[in-house]
């Protein structure tokens, strides 16, 4: 008996759709995306960089809680605060300092005051460094020698010296404090933007832009910025780290605005009191330990940062 074939349905083709093509500002999203992937993935290789983004992670959670924390624990007008320099315990995990508040809710307080003071005056220092770094490496010789022997003398100078003049000229107010700290901490910013500047500027395709037309300006934003940013932007953690030791430091000489409850504030209060001599340790303990684990986060996460923008490193 003869089977007839089965009948089978004719292939359809699909259609053939033209290639698409992207815009430019497309293909820059698309190669900044690529960009930034392979950072993250190298930056997760890094064991040092993960965990000091992990300790930045806990403190900008603590920072951004106390912003929606209840106020009137912090009041000592209060009656309803906790007894006078009581140890740790259930209660009080952290203890209780002179005024019987909950040093743990000083501390959470003090995160988002020293946080901000680091990212303001990180913010500028930055700004001011590399818009000097650049002139400086892009201009004419006379306008780089003028900038470099200004930021000589700010490099040479004591910085803490300066920092406490100027704040016992223009007050202890807690937004002069952020722009003495980023007006004395440029000087390194602009030495290492000039530096890079130097030679990016002196690249072939910096050479062919020059040669079709572009303007200094085209050069500058085009061009030489997005290679500088990698730098900048590991530069600049590092920055905030500096910032936040430094506002400590003038915050315990006393030179930090006393209604802004700070890391340094609360260490300075503790050592006015003599937190160490009623072996009141955890007053002092809990900012000091804060700090140290904030500049140690910011520090890791940027030498890491630094030898994926930095090749000689990373070959090292």
């Amino acid at each position: 008996m003869k089977t007839e074939p089965a009948i089978t349905a004719p292939e359809v083709q699909a259609p053939v759709l033209p290639p698409t093509k992207l815009t430019p500002r497309q293909l820059r999203r698309a190669r900044h995306r690529r960009t930034l992937g392979r950072f993250w993935q190298q930056f997760r290789q890094s064991k040092m960089g993960m965990i000091g983004l992990a300790i930045l992670i806990f403190y900008a959670g603590v920072a951004i809680f106390s912003i929606f924390a209840n106020k009137g624990a912090l009041d000592p007008t209060i009656t309803t605060n906790g007894p006078r320099l009581a140890g740790p315990s259930l209660h009080y995990p952290l203890g209780t300092q002179i005024d019987g508040i909950s040093v743990l809710s000083l501390t959470i307080e003090g995160a988002r005051i020293s946080l901000f003071v680091g990212l303001s005056a990180a913010l500028i220092s930055m700004l001011l460094g590399t818009l000097i770094g650049m002139w400086a490496g892009y201009k004419s010789s006379v306008h780089d020698a003028i900038l470099m022997r200004i930021t000589d003398v700010f490099l040479v100078l004591p910085w803490l010296a300066l920092a406490i003049v100027l704040a016992a000229m223009f007050g202890q107010n807690f937004w002069i404090i952020i722009i003495i700290i980023g007006l004395t901490s440029w000087a390194g910013t602009a030495r290492l933007v000039r530096a890079q500047v130097l030679s990016v500027k002196e690249r072939t395709y910096i050479e062919r832009s020059r040669a079709l037309g572009a303007s200094d300006a085209h050069v500058v934003l085009k061009h030489i910025t997005p290679n500088l940013m990698p730098i900048i932007f590991a530069n600049t953690i590092l920055t905030i780290a500096i910032a936040i030791l430094s506002e400590s430091q003038l915050s315990f000489l006393g030179l930090g605005d006393p209604n802004a409850k700070s890391w340094g504030t609360l260490i300075e209060e503790a050592f006015n009191h003599g937190a160490l001599t009623l072996h009141a340790w955890w007053w002092l303990m809990a900012p000091s330990i804060s700090i140290v684990l904030v500049v140690l986060g910011f520090t890791m996460v940027g030498f890491a940062m630094d030898e994926i923008v930095n090749p000689r490193i990373r070959e090292r």
